[in-house]
């Protein structure tokens, strides 16, 4: 019996030494990409270190011409490669090296794989022309009547009206409904886990403008844990959220403790840009002025560029080729109005000439002195 029970111990002990190592295995095979932790944030020099690897970063928010909203760019029915060619390559043409680009969430929820093989392909043509993508995840902004996102035909344009088509991501309903946060907390995981040391993404701007129409403080609680997501991801990219309304205060304190760079929108004069970068250099980090260039408001390339040029302050102006988005006009204006004399946004016309060619050789002249750009 004795013989028996040392048999029986020496075996229940192989047992465990097997099932040990089993559970082992499947936790590796099952997990293989789950970092051990959450990346922390930047600190400054951790930040400094990422910018000062890049040439001064000139660039412009971006959608397709042929587009209405990031539901049309994304949509596998409605994506439209040969559009982004050579919108892209009228970009290099210029000499811009970064484009700000909107995800859709609800494309990615009807069919994660076919986004993610629609992004992969505007990546590849974006660095083919050279340029570096920030890409855009969350969105509260609506300009016209629809508030929540939708799969199949979009909108019309409604001639005259400026962003008629533009809607949010994900959309106020989720937002605020944890409920829906699963579904959420994965589409932020794969796309960003999914590219997270991918050469071609030049950052994640993971929130635009949270707070947006009448959201407010609303946001704020998605806007903390998008931030807790995007780190568990761990990124070799930088994570930020654009500063854009000094009255969200909650909101603002989120964004300025949590981006590993500092990013904001800002649409006004030489005065105001000029103020608000002194303002945000003391917190001692790269900024990026993600939404610029306001031509009735003073925001043109001759007050901004020399600027962002002395001061070291990347930017990506709003938006490239006008289109569907009808962002020429200026906002606020409504379906029916005339063509405006003075265009609020974009740089060429739907044929790619130039709205003012004296716009285009001034960009490209301080862009040709970039190597000279001022280091911090």
């Amino acid at each position: 019996m004795r013989a028996a029970g040392v048999n029986a111990r020496a075996s229940f002990r192989l047992f465990l030494l097997i099932a040990a190592i089993v559970a082992s295995c499947v936790l590796t095979v099952s997990c293989p990409d789950q970092p051990a932790r959450a990346r922390e944030q930047w600190s400054a020099q951790e930040a400094w270190k990422w910018y000062e690897q890049h040439p001064w970063l000139v660039g412009f928010n971006y959608i397709p011409a042929t587009a209405i909203n990031t539901t049309e760019m994304w949509q596998r029915e409605t994506f439209d490669p040969a559009t982004i060619e050579r919108e892209m390559a009228l970009a290099q043409g210029i000499g811009l090296n970064c484009a700000r680009v909107f995800v859709q969430y609800l494309v990615w929820e009807n069919g994660p794989e076919g986004l993610n093989q629609r992004l992969n392909t505007f990546l590849d043509i974006a660095a083919r022309h050279g340029i570096k993508t920030m890409l855009v995840l969350f969105d509260d902004c609506a300009f016209g009547t629809m508030t929540e996102p939708f799969l199949g035909k979009q909108p019309d344009v409604d001639p005259g009206e400026y962003a008629n088509g533009w809607t949010p991501s994900p959309g106020p309903s989720r937002v605020v409904n944890q409920k829906a946060w699963p579904k959420l907390e994965a589409y932020v995981k794969d796309l960003i886990g999914r590219f997270s040391s991918d050469q071609r993404v030049l950052a994640w701007d993971i929130y635009n403008e949270p707070g947006n129409t009448s959201m407010g403080n609303k946001s704020l609680s998605l806007l903390k844990t998008v931030f807790v997501w995007g780190r568990q991801a761990a990124p070799t990219q930088p994570l930020t959220v654009g500063f854009w309304s000094p009255q969200l205060k909650d909101l603002n304190e989120i964004i300025f403790s949590q981006s590993d760079v500092i990013s904001f929108h800002l649409y006004g004069g030489a005065d105001a840009m000029r103020h608000k970068i002194s303002e945000l250099k003391k917190r001692g980090r790269p900024l990026l002025c993600t939404e610029w260039m306001n031509r009735p408001l003073g925001s043109t390339f001759a007050n901004i560029l020399p600027i962002f040029y002395q001061e070291r302050v990347g930017s990506m102006f709003w938006g490239l080729v006008n289109g569907k988005m009808q962002t020429n006009y200026h906002w606020g204006s409504k379906a029916g109005d005339p063509p405006p004399r003075v265009w609020q946004h974009d740089i060429f016309h739907g044929d790619m000439t130039p709205y003012d060619q004296h716009e285009i050789d001034l960009l490209k002249e301080y862009i040709r002195m970039s190597p000279s750009v001022p280091r911090r």
